[in-house]
């Protein structure tokens, strides 16, 4: 009987836990992940969320690495003009999705990057970063630009020997699903983030919310310049201070304006962009970072984001935030 007792009483001990934040990460994309969520009695384990999470990945890195020989991707850079390829439809929706920004942006923003980055040395096929040739600028040159893309049916074809690189927005995607299996698996609070794109929802144990610091764009250490709440809420910084190289005292940055076929020159050097899709805050950041510091301002108020603009300045940055943002950070 006191065996008995003792067992009921350590079942009820055991269900009057309450919740507790689990922690968990790993590689991905080249980069990491990382997942925090608030484990309410019964609910899945880490390994579990773990599981489901790398299967995510997993299929990711399948579809969109162009680092792999044998993802879709790959595949479909690897076909010459006039050819199609049937594509799964979280694909088309991603191709869709860059055709748009690319409409907006005038072409600035451009999925078909991909023989520029090799070029100028931050791609797959990269052997050295350096200003390339005039001659090899514009040889390469022919090979870009969305206009060449077109779905017919559930397949992505292409008139000139293009190749696709869904770095700029792969990343969002892949949180949005995180975040979509996560509430599927009965979590309401979490932050899950993959190479630095993070979504969180809910609030941690305490009731307290989540609270995310937004960089500085420093090269040499990260300082937080400014911590805020966020519920229901992506956020994606993109910025030009990580993969650079310097060449004859000029810097030149991984964010390219496909238009000119080269990196940015201006002086913003980071966005930060909210919104309730991982995705589109994630390409939305990179365009306005493409636009620079007025044109991306103009767009990012015309379009109504909440973002927040970095621009280098004598001395220091100055940050300067969209009424959009401002409002988000309030949650109105």
């Amino acid at each position: 009987m006191r065996t008995a007792l003792l067992f009921i009483l350590l079942l009820l001990t055991a269900c009057d836990q309450g919740p507790i934040l689990e922690r968990l990460g790993g590689p991905t994309m080249g980069s990491s992940y990382s997942i925090q969520y608030v484990r309410e009695p019964g609910g899945p384990l880490p390994a579990q969320v773990q599981m489901a999470v790398e299967t995510i990945l997993h299929d990711i890195d399948h579809h969109y690495s162009t680092y792999r020989g044998d993802s879709i991707v790959s595949q479909f850079n690897r076909l010459p003009a006039g050819q199609c390829l049937a594509l799964p439809p979280d694909m088309l929706a991603l191709v869709s999705l860059g055709q748009h920004l690319a409409e907006q942006s005038d072409g600035a923003f451009d999925l078909t990057v991909e023989p520029l980055l090799d070029l100028w040395g931050f791609g797959p096929q990269a052997r050295h970063q350096q200003v390339p040739e005039p001659q090899a600028l514009a040889q390469v040159r022919q090979r870009v630009g969305y206009q060449h893309l077109r779905v017919k049916g559930r397949a992505l074809c292409k008139d000139a020997p293009v190749q696709l690189d869904f770095n700029s927005i792969v990343a969002g995607h892949a949180v949005d699903l995180i975040a979509a299996r996560l509430q599927a698996m009965g979590v309401s609070s979490f932050v899950a983030e993959a190479t630095g794109e993070l979504k969180a929802v809910g609030h941690k144990p305490d009731g307290s919310p989540w609270r995310i610091a937004l960089e500085l764009p420093r090269e040499d250490r990260q300082i937080a310049r400014q911590v805020i709440p966020v519920n229901s809420l992506s956020v994606s910084t993109s910025g030009d201070y990580r993969h650079y190289f310097e060449q004859n005292g000029r810097r030149y940055s991984h964010t390219f304006d496909a238009r000119l076929g080269r990196p940015v020159e201006h002086d913003l050097a980071a966005v930060t962009v909210l919104d309730a899709s991982a995705l589109l805050a994630d390409g939305y950041s990179t365009l306005l970072l493409i636009l620079g510091p007025q044109r991306g301002w103009d767009f990012a108020v015309a379009h109504d984001l909440a973002a927040v603009l970095v621009t280098r300045a004598q001395g220091g940055f100055v940050s300067r935030a969209t009424p959009a943002f401002e409002r988000a950070v309030k949650g109105q």
